[in-house]
């Protein structure tokens, strides 16, 4: 018996609408279900192979503030994908807390309006020992940032070694 994979992750939400809106609007999740009665919103990345990735409900109890116990990844398919979410949460004034490498992946992490740490993250083909993470200028060129990138990799990484 073994896990196969993540089917789906939730959060329960104060401002149902707003974070609605958030997730559909900005980060562009499909809404596959909904019910206003129960306040339930279902999302999905690939409508067509999940139907549901992602659900917001209402109940939350935690305070906004308080310390967040989880954080939710968001996979893209490529550099220019990422660059334009950069760019759109500048415009849309998005809370971002850091944009970076991890040597086998570059990222942004931001927040959402009730204060939930997520990531937009471009997985790069090669293994890097974890956890590495620093800071990474996504101003620049496509050439400049995977420049950018190798530099901390080769100045401030660590070698890849297989978990034991």
């Amino acid at each position: 018996m073994a896990i196969t994979g993540l089917g789906h992750t939730g959060l329960w939400v104060y401002d149902l609408p707003t974070m609605r809106d958030f997730y559909e609007r900005l980060l562009g999740l499909t809404v596959t279900d909904s019910d206003d009665e129960l306040g339930i919103v279902f999302f999905s990345a690939r409508p067509e192979e999940e139907h549901h990735e992602f659900v917001l409900q209402v109940g939350r109890t935690a305070a906004i503030g308080d310390k967040q116990q989880h954080q939710i990844s968001w996979r893209v398919a490529s550099l220019d994908d990422l660059v334009a979410f950069h760019h759109r949460f500048r415009a849309e004034g998005i809370d971002v807390q850091q944009e970076v490498t991890h040597g086998n992946a570059f990222g942004i992490y931001f927040f959402d309006p009730e204060g939930n740490r997520n990531e937009v993250y471009l997985r790069i083909e090669r293994e890097v020992r974890q956890p590495f993470r620093k800071s990474l200028n996504l101003d620049q060129s496509p050439e400049e940032i995977y420049a950018e990138a190798e530099r901390l990799l080769a100045d401030e990484g660590p070698a890849y070694q297989p978990v034991q």
